[in-house]
């Protein structure tokens, strides 16, 4: 069977079961896969350990697996944005591990080379170390973090193609691409599938092999704004 599924239902078909850890690319709203997110919450899968750098917001993104109370535990780095979130984590509902942005990246990185553990200096002497083994280098006290592996990665793409080589825009890449490499099984969304050969190989970001099933983005797909900031236009 090809990569190339009809939609997210059908792409996660097999992939979900209760208790999983489930890596989420996006940054805000910006680049989330929330094709493969709304499937994920129509599914009822529950007791979710989410990675991903924010929880969305109250409506959108992971909020809506937040406001069906599908997930467990957060490892996130940015989470300000939703009131939901906050009430469940201050009601001892949720369970958070926060991780400096840095950190939470090279921990997902680190997990998709297959590094098990490593060693930084941000986060020594703060909360964020608590409980976690430290080492000196050169005179300097480090932090052990260990790396990420999730059971499932749900990443979205700007393109692709039926191979599973992927392209991103912009700030949409952000997390997505590390993402890709560190789970057991990765599924994408893509704003436009195209046929193999047809993406210069020098434009790929994630080869194909990491990708194991993808949807294409229907037409009139909504990408929303987080906070749009504007100015007043000048007139002459």
């Amino acid at each position: 069977m090809g990569k190339v599924y009809s939609d997210a239902k059908e792409a996660l078909a097999g992939t979900l079961r209760d208790g999983m850890m489930i890596m989420s690319g996006g940054f805000g709203l910006c680049g989330i896969p929330s094709l493969l997110i709304e499937a994920i919450r129509d599914s009822g899968v529950k007791d979710l350990t989410i990675v991903s750098n924010n929880a969305g917001i109250d409506d959108a993104g992971l909020g809506l697996l937040l406001q069906t109370r599908q997930v467990r535990k957060m490892i996130s780095s940015y989470v300000g944005e939703n009131k939901t979130f906050a009430e469940q984590y201050l009601a001892g509902q949720l369970e958070i591990e926060f991780n400096p942005q840095g950190t939470l990246a090279e921990r997902i990185r680190a997990g998709g080379a297959g590094i098990p553990a490593f060693y930084t200096k941000t986060g020594v002497g703060t909360k964020v170390a608590e409980g976690k083994p430290t080492a000196e280098f050169d005179g300097e006290t480090y932090v052990m973090e260990r790396g990420l592996v999730a059971d499932l990665a749900i990443i979205h793409a700007w393109k692709g193609d039926t191979e599973g080589n992927l392209v991103y825009r912009k700030t949409a890449r952000n997390f997505n691409p590390m993402m890709a490499t560190a789970a057991r099984m990765t599924v994408a969304q893509v704003e436009r599938i195209v046929e193999a050969g047809d993406i210069d190989p020098d434009h790929i970001v994630t080869p194909g092999i990491f990708v194991k099933r993808m949807i294409e983005c229907p037409a009139g797909f909504e990408k929303r704004i987080e906070q749009r900031t504007t100015r007043k236009r000048v007139l002459a």
